[in-house]
């Protein structure tokens, strides 16, 4: 067992925090169990910061993971049709949110390439009038096993400046799709952005009719003020432990199921928890949204 004395923050308090941490590791871990048990301990001594000691971790075990761990499912892959008119495009970019799209053919296993948002922009900005063509602007697709390792992934989409790649499987069908992001947040977790629910806020409608974000830790009591719902808070606090409960295990990004009347889908989630619901409720109650 390696261990660290809790008096250790404090024997050479001249040194800076790089010398700490190469004092610490001169214990020399045999394998990476050991190296994460001594950096845990470091951080116990407050020779790291939690969100550093989460980051090293992150790191650690983007090195053993798969695309296919992260990867969003294809029946959750939102895509843009080759053929379809800018005006279609733009109601499609709006109702996401995202930057970047697979654009299909004939169906999800036909994936043409991959179309930035920003490109329609130009379109509209030239008013030329001129007919828009996809295979104009789109650019070329980037395909990947889903064995690939993500810190393998990370490498090559650092090199080739590429953001998004379609995920295929064993008989080279679409199997779904990954993103920089997706592989950076596995290290230094979620990333938010404008389309993110703020943390001062539980639940938000969504752009989409009928659609509700919900943070997966919002109280069973505030989901039922807002929704008039009559989920009980005895055995869990959070929507999330109620979710928990009902999968029956930690589910995954795309994962959905009904219960009690709403359509629940996971937005966002990693191996340890659930971050991010997309909520539908039933038509009737009708949500309080003078909450």
């Amino acid at each position: 067992m390696i261990s660290i004395s809790s008096s250790s923050s404090h024997s050479f308090p001249s040194m800076s925090w790089f010398d700490r941490i190469k004092q610490v590791l001169s214990n020399k871990p045999q394998n990476k169990k050991q190296l994460v048990t001594l950096l845990r301990e470091a951080s116990l001594s407050s020779l790291l910061s939690a969100e550093t000691l989460g980051m090293i971790e992150g790191a650690l075990q983007v090195s053993e993971m798969h695309v296919r761990e992260v990867m969003i499912p294809r029946a959750q892959m939102v895509v843009l049709e080759l053929h379809a008119p800018p005006e279609r495009l733009v109601e499609k970019i709006v109702e996401s949110g995202h930057s970047r799209f697979p654009v299909i053919g004939d169906n999800r296993d036909d994936v043409q390439g991959i179309f930035l948002a920003k490109d329609l922009l130009d379109y509209y900005a030239k008013g030329n009038g001129s007919q828009f063509n996809m295979r104009d602007v789109m650019r070329p697709a980037v395909f990947i096993p889903e064995s690939k390792r993500l810190n393998v992934l990370l490498r090559e989409f650092r090199t080739s400046r590429n953001h998004m790649a379609i995920v295929v499987d064993e008989y080279s069908g679409v199997a779904g799709l990954v993103t920089i992001e997706d592989v950076i947040e596995q290290i230094v977790g979620e990333i938010d952005d404008e389309h993110d629910i703020d943390d001062q806020i539980f639940i938000r409608q969504s752009s989409r009719n009928g659609l509700y974000t919900v943070r997966a830790l919002t109280p069973i009591e505030e989901f039922n003020d807002y929704f008039r719902a009559n989920f009980s808070n005895e055995e869990f606090d959070t929507v999330s432990g109620l979710l928990l409960k009902a999968f029956g295990h930690l589910p995954k990004r795309g994962e959905s199921l009904k219960l009690e009347g709403f359509h629940f889908e996971v937005a966002r989630a990693d191996r340890r928890r659930i971050h991010l619901l997309r909520v539908k409720p039933s038509p009737q109650p009708s949500p309080n949204i003078d909450k």
